[in-house]
């Protein structure tokens, strides 16, 4: 899971220090208006050092209001990070991601390749890092490839279900250079998390944050099942009148 800045934790260290700025502030103020009222009238403030302690002041002043809009604009993001992330619910997506879970016998990803490889190699590593599969892709030829794992390590075991599970692709053309790939996670989007202030999307059995999506496309709709289908066509000949009698 990729590191997520909280938006309570900038919240609280915009807040701290609009504290101390406003506290130098208003001390700053304080000892300009004492400075003014007790200097020398027959030899005052130097102007240009005045100009520059008026400077500082306006300076403190607009870091103050800068501040406050951060606030307001964490705030605003706050309020409509599920809301806004609810609406990819029921979609199609496809994420740059490759972690998930392996669960009911299986695990999924697809893969993109930027050309035709010559060799093309998958890795399955767990959540130490450790490979516990390697074999050769499925397809090598460029474009969107899928790619299903059973759970079989490359030394004959077998991994339980539950673990998370990450997949690397490993593409060289003929002439030994690489070719570009990437990891995808492609399905519908089945719901929609919060953690530590960012918003994440559930596809199939993994889970990442909104930054990572690609691609949203309108769900398919699913065909009507064949008996539905007959029972349609029986009604619509039912209320035809029946011109022979």
């Amino acid at each position: 899971m990729v590191d997520a800045v909280s938006s309570n934790s900038a919240a609280g260290k915009i807040n701290t220090g609009s504290t101390m700025m406003a506290s130098n502030f208003e001390t700053f103020l304080s000892l300009l208006t004492a400075q003014l009222k007790n200097q020398d009238p027959l030899s005052p403030v130097d102007s240009n050092e005045f100009t520059a302690q008026l400077t500082q002041m306006a300076g403190v002043e607009q870091q103050l209001l800068t501040n406050t809009l951060l606030n307001s604009l964490l705030k605003a993001q706050e309020g409509q990070g599920l809301n806004g992330a609810a609406q990819y619910i029921g979609k199609e997506a496809t994420a740059v991601w490759s972690t998930t879970r392996f669960e009911d016998g299986e695990a999924n990803w697809s893969y993109e390749l930027a050309g035709n490889a010559a060799t093309a190699t998958i890795q399955v590593l767990d959540a130490k890092g450790k490979v516990v599969w390697s074999g050769d892709a499925p397809a090598k030829t460029n474009g969107l490839h899928d790619f299903k794992w059973d759970g079989k390590t490359t030394g004959g075991g077998q991994v339980d279900d539950g673990g998370v599970y990450t997949m690397k692709v490993i593409a060289k053309d003929g002439a030994g250079k690489d070719v570009g790939s990437q990891v995808v996670i492609r399905g519908r989007v089945s719901g929609v998390e919060m953690y530590d202030g960012a918003a994440f999307v559930t596809i199939g059995k993994s889970i990442m944050p909104v930054s990572s999506l690609i691609a949203l496309e309108e769900a398919k709709a699913s065909p009507p099942a064949k008996k539905d289908e007959e029972d349609a066509a029986a009604s619509a000949f039912s209320s035809i009148p029946n011109l022979f009698n």
